[in-house]
């Protein structure tokens, strides 16, 4: 066994994993917990070798115009390319264009909870990504301007058509997957411990945020009266499959997941080789939180001075009394107590909504002109546009 494949030493153990999920699962994340992304990594190499200066250019057209619109590409950036652009047999016109519709069945107010509430809370839960970010310096510095870009991110993946190759979606993505490389490097260079805490970024990481921007988020959104039917579930998953291609997650760990009993039974192997949380990722709570008080009043209008508490009672309603004890969310019997007919409410207003076919497609094409509107207003370029070509170093 080489250094570079020995089960990282601050994770659950191999023989934890083994007992739990079996040899094939063992096997699996002993290989997710020592790979970064083989092809995104090379790019970052290759950009140091040719130079940030002369490469960065030549990545964002590639990225922003394809393979194609390139003159004798660099080798990695090519077969970089080659993959993302390389459609998988699941993918289809219908998946592209209408796979993302059931999000919005929900309005933009519901996503921003459920992201900072739920799945934000858990990715920063992660103590190895909390080590990352301590590691790069971007723990708290500019915390909420990351909560912000994150938002943008999916919004701009969820957009129908936007993860063809070039559009906003597809071109963000790829951006983030830049970042996550250079970020990767950076760490390393900064003496982050792989033997303790595996690759940085890697792919039971990864895998691990899918599991967030999905599962976490379909529960979060279902907890706060929005839920989906298995129908929509099902296409959304899909439609997620081709998010994790095209973030360089390998296949094996999501796809073919369909449903949230699925995802849980898969997500239960990951939380195992994650490890407990840590005084880094309390702080990115509380940050997170911070960050979404205003979505909270637009939603639910909620009381004067009870926005924050809300929040804290929503947060342990997703995430268990267990997790937010460790990340210090504290218990909000009163603003508890609020919530419970309030979500009722929206419940019963959604399914009211649902059996009325003008009134329903209705809702979608408010909440899709809303994300539209959003994306049009103007902004300064994120951390992941400035990091993808390693301008952000």
């Amino acid at each position: 066994m080489t250094e570079q494949s020995r089960w990282p030493t601050e994770r659950a153990g191999r023989s934890t994993v083994l007992a739990q999920f079996g040899q094939a699962r063992a096997d699996l994340m002993q290989w997710a917990l020592t790979t970064g992304d083989v092809l995104a990594d090379a790019v970052v190499a290759e950009m140091h070798e040719i130079g940030m200066k002369q490469a960065r250019p030549v990545l964002d057209k590639g990225v922003r115009e394809g393979l194609a619109s390139l003159v004798d590409p660099p080798p990695a950036l090519e077969a970089l390319l080659r993959q993302t652009e390389s459609v998988p047999g699941y993918v289809d016109d219908f998946l592209l264009d209408q796979g993302p519709t059931p999000f919005y069945t929900s309005p933009l107010p519901v996503h921003v909870i459920a992201l900072n509430t739920g799945s934000l809370i858990r990715v920063y839960g992660s103590p190895s990504i909390s080590t990352v970010l301590t590691t790069t310096g971007r723990l708290v510095d500019s915390a909420q301007r990351r909560i912000q870009e994150t938002g943008a991110w999916l919004t701009r993946v969820m957009l129908p058509g936007g993860l063809r190759v070039g559009q906003p979606g597809y071109v963000a993505t790829l951006e983030v997957r830049m970042l996550h490389a250079h970020m990767r490097r950076l760490a390393l260079d900064r003496g982050y411990d792989s033997s303790a805490h595996g690759c940085p970024i890697n792919q039971v990481d990864l895998g691990r945020t899918w599991m967030d921007f999905t599962l976490t988020a379909y529960t979060a959104e279902g907890l706060l009266g929005f839920g989906l039917s298995n129908r929509e579930l099902a296409d959304l998953y899909r439609y997620w499959w081709h998010i994790a291609h095209l973030l360089g997650i390998d296949a094996r760990l999501v796809e073919g997941i369909a449903g949230n009993e699925a995802a849980a039974r898969l997500d239960a192997v990951f939380q195992t080789v994650t490890g407990p949380v840590t005084e880094d990722s309390a702080v990115l709570a509380d940050a997170t939180l911070a960050s979404v008080t205003s979505a909270l009043n637009q939603m639910l209008k909620a009381p004067r001075g009870l926005a924050r508490p809300a929040l804290n009672a929503i947060a342990r309603r997703i995430h268990g009394d267990g997790m937010c004890q460790d990340l210090r969310i504290p218990p909000a019997p009163v603003a508890d107590a609020w919530l419970g007919p309030v979500l009722s409410g929206l419940a019963l207003a959604r399914d009211r909504r649902r059996r009325d076919p003008g009134r329903w497609q209705a809702a979608i094409d408010r909440n899709l002109a809303a994300a539209r509107d959003l994306l049009a207003r103007p902004d300064h370029p994120t951390a992941y546009q400035r990091g993808a070509t390693g301008s952000d170093d």
